[in-house]
């Protein structure tokens, strides 16, 4: 997760907040149609896929529906000016903490690496949308970042996954990550009419915490220089260790 922006840098909305709201919202539950055999999962950065969605590909991996990764970057813009690592260094780090976590959560998924340019996805859109599509293709459905996630990269996978999903006719489930921050509960900027809860078991759930714990780069700081510091700390990562995940659609 990389870049953000003022929704993202101003102070959030803290996860008892969150607690005490969604129990009470009576939206649908969400199950994998018995009809898949396989799905795609788009992630601008290593770990969006684990932070959104990590119970999801959990819980289809275990019904033995075939996963397949498309990495639109790799995450080499989250610390930029480091002093312990350089870009490609990160990038590497990143691509690896990714195959940990999704082995925490018994994914054994394909991938397909895009490597355009962490940060700068919405001025690439053209091609990320055709890359994406051709991605994703033979897919039975598509998971990818909410469209209104208010990270710029997030939003411009998520744009093209849907272009994707359209012009394919496979449905695209998007899932909120950076949302659970800068929003409220009620909040009218979130679509909450199409939201479908996800129920993780206890050791999905445990599974989710284990991946998450994978990306060392995002959850610790990398040094002391406040261009090291932690991307994910103990506050946003409170909302990714849940009981619950949602998707919109």
């Amino acid at each position: 997760m990389t870049g953000p922006e003022d929704r993202i840098a101003a102070p959030g909305t803290d996860e008892v907040t969150w607690a005490a709201w969604l129990p009470a919202q009576d939206w649908p539950r969400w199950v994998p149609d018995p009809a898949w055999t396989r799905v795609a999962v788009c992630a601008a950065h290593p770990d969006d896929e684990v932070l959104g969605a990590g119970g999801v590909l959990a819980l289809l991996a275990g019904a033995g529906i075939a996963l397949h990764l498309v990495a639109a970057t790799d995450g080499e813009g989250s610390h930029p000016g480091s002093a312990v690592l350089s870009a490609a260094e990160l990038a590497t780090r990143r691509v690896a903490e990714t195959r940990d976590a999704l082995a925490e959560l018994g994914v054994a998924a394909t991938t397909t690496r895009l490597a355009l340019p962490d940060s700068g996805l919405a001025a690439r859109e053209p091609e990320l949308t055709a890359a994406l599509a051709a991605a994703v293709e033979g897919a039975d459905a598509v998971l990818a970042p909410w469209t209104g996630d208010a990270h710029p990269d997030h939003e411009a996978v998520g744009r093209a996954a849907v272009a994707a999903g359209r012009a394919l006719g496979v449905p695209v489930w998007q899932y909120p990550v950076w949302t659970w921050h800068w929003a409220t509960p009620d909040d009218a900027r979130v679509p909450w009419h199409a939201a479908h809860r996800v129920d993780l078991p206890e050791g999905v759930r445990a599974a989710k915490r284990a991946a998450v714990a994978r990306f060392t780069t995002q959850v610790r700081p990398l040094g002391p220089d406040p261009a090291d510091r932690v991307v994910l700390p103990p506050e946003v990562l409170a909302h990714f260790d849940r009981d619950c995940e949602v998707l919109f659609r």
